[in-house]
């Protein structure tokens, strides 16, 4: 019998790549990456066409707890991705959901990413 964790992740990643084959970032216009494990979550801006990583924020970088909840936690790396992108100077991005669904976690980092800034 194969592994249920194995085939969820298969068919995630065969959703990212149909996204990805649409979606690029520039350094005008950089993508904004989702990735998300069962306890932290990582957002980026990536350049694609240098291959740079220009911005990125985790749940690892948050000082200390002060959310109580994983979307909360999700919802201060938008915060924080959002600021570090505003000294770089990048105010517009393309969202990459990386196959996950808009929903929870990955909705909650977006929504602090454009509470503070970020257009997309």
């Amino acid at each position: 019998m194969k592994n249920p964790a194995k085939i969820k992740r298969a068919l995630r990643l065969k959703r990212h790549t149909r996204i990805r084959a649409q979606v690029t970032g520039t350094g005008e216009r950089p993508r904004f990456s989702i990735f998300r494990s069962s306890k932290h979550i990582w957002a980026q801006l990536i350049d694609d066409t240098q291959r740079k990583t220009l911005v990125a924020a985790s749940t690892k970088e948050l000082k200390r707890k002060t959310a109580k909840t994983k979307r909360e936690e999700a919802l201060l790396v938008g915060k924080l991705l959002a600021e570090k992108a505003a000294k770089v100077g990048i105010k517009e991005v393309t969202f990459d959901r990386g196959g996950y669904r808009f929903h929870g976690r990955v909705a909650a980092v977006a929504e602090g990413a454009r509470k503070n800034g970020l257009k997309f």
